[in-house]
């Protein structure tokens, strides 16, 4: 069934790209990938900024933090992965389509804003890649500039809306990528689904804190919806999709995007309390202070309920509050000692292997079976 995505006005339906336009085989994980892709962000902007002039100062200012944000820097691992999907399943990087592949592919960082904008007010976090969270970095312009109302209400109102606006404009990237249209209606349907299950994901999050539940499985779930789907598994599925793939090789894609998505996911879990804030960014223990309901705190409240009643009690009082220093690294000591820590390294090492064999034994390209193998465990292994 084909999705219509939603064009913006001003785009252009379809500009193939020509040999000259096509990158020159730029290789996920490296500078020339990353650059390839910011060079496609920055002159999709640039395209934007003649419908956001007539609308006024406050548009402007919205539309450049959202570039600011985007162009600022991130890996580029969604694009990544749906690049090396494409070029697995056949697809030639030398070829006159594959400016417009690397195009649909650069849009997958718009959706990226999206939910770190959103995700950023949701759990009130002040910092994002050692720069203010938009909505802060607007609640104090707010401020500076002695506007009438609550600060802190202006500036999620406005992060609220430009997360909206990176959400619509990275349909307008895809349609203005110049995906031929065949292989813009197999994409289509594919974009639709990663975009619901990423919201779902999100609402997923919020309900279970509400809640309350503690259970790994929530955890997981919630991991599967809001990170690996649209992290891994679809970034991988729509390349397989502009490639028109069988559909075995997308079901292999996808066993892997959902183990390495989740691993990737869990990975992160454990940098949100033990990373180095000078190499994530975030402040040290976040995750703890925000009160996230992570696969980590689900296993050692498992464990603790079992075996440490006081250690029990300890996470639930402590988790969600303003936590200092030292409140950080006796939690630490305590999610180590009940043997969490060592559970969720478990897991990360069983999902990655699983994910890989899943890729080993499909019919995707050498080389890309190469990359997704190097691309899993700097996902899974990494810092930051």
């Amino acid at each position: 069934m084909e999705v219509p995505l939603s064009a913006g006005p001003g785009t252009p339906t379809r500009t193939q790209a020509t040999p000259a336009d096509a990158p020159r085989t730029p290789i996920p994980g490296t500078p020339d990938f990353v650059a390839a892709v910011q060079g496609r962000l920055t002159d999709f902007f640039a395209t934007r900024r003649p419908i956001v002039e007539p609308l006024g100062p406050i548009f402007v200012d919205a539309a450049e933090a959202l570039e600011q944000f985007v162009l600022r820097g991130g890996k580029r691992t969604r694009p990544a992965f749906a690049w090396t999907g494409w070029l697995g399943a056949g697809g030639d990087a030398e070829g006159p389509e594959a400016g417009a592949v690397l195009a649909a592919c650069s849009a997958l960082e718009l959706v990226q804003a999206c939910a770190l904008i959103h995700d950023d007010i949701i759990d009130s976090s002040r910092t994002r890649r050692g720069f203010a969270t938009v909505h802060v970095a607007f609640e104090q312009r707010h401020r500076e500039r002695g506007l009438s109302g609550d600060a802190a209400h202006f500036g999620t109102s406005v992060a609220i809306l430009i997360g909206d606006l990176a959400l619509a404009w990275a349909d307008d990237l895809v349609h203005a990528a110049g995906l031929d249209p065949a292989a813009l209606a197999r994409f289509a349907p594919v974009w639709a689904m990663m975009r619901t299950e990423v919201l779902g994901g999100q609402l997923l999050d919020i309900n279970g804190e509400a809640l309350g539940d503690e259970s790994v499985e929530a955890a997981l779930q919630i991991n599967r919806y809001k990170t690996a789907a649209y992290t891994v598994e679809r970034p991988l599925h729509l390349g397989a999709a502009i490639a028109d793939a069988d559909r075995d090789l997308i079901a292999a894609y996808r066993t892997f995007g959902t183990d390495i998505g989740i691993a990737f996911q869990l990975r992160d879990d454990l940098l949100g309390v033990f990373g180095d804030p000078e190499v994530t960014g975030k402040p040290s223990g976040d995750d703890l202070r925000e009160g996230k309901r992570t696969v980590l705190l689900a296993e050692a409240l498992r464990r603790a309920d079992a075996t440490d009643p006081s250690a029990a009690h300890l996470l639930r009082t402590s988790i969600g509050t303003d936590l200092g220093a030292e409140d950080v690294t006796r939690l630490r000591a305590v999610l180590t000692e009940l043997g969490a820590v060592d559970e969720v390294e478990r897991r990360i090492a069983d999902l990655t292997d699983r994910g890989l064999a899943a890729v080993d034994s499909s019919s995707a390209t050498p080389a890309a079976k190469e990359q997704l193998r190097g691309m899993a465990l700097a996902a899974t292994r990494r810092t930051a």
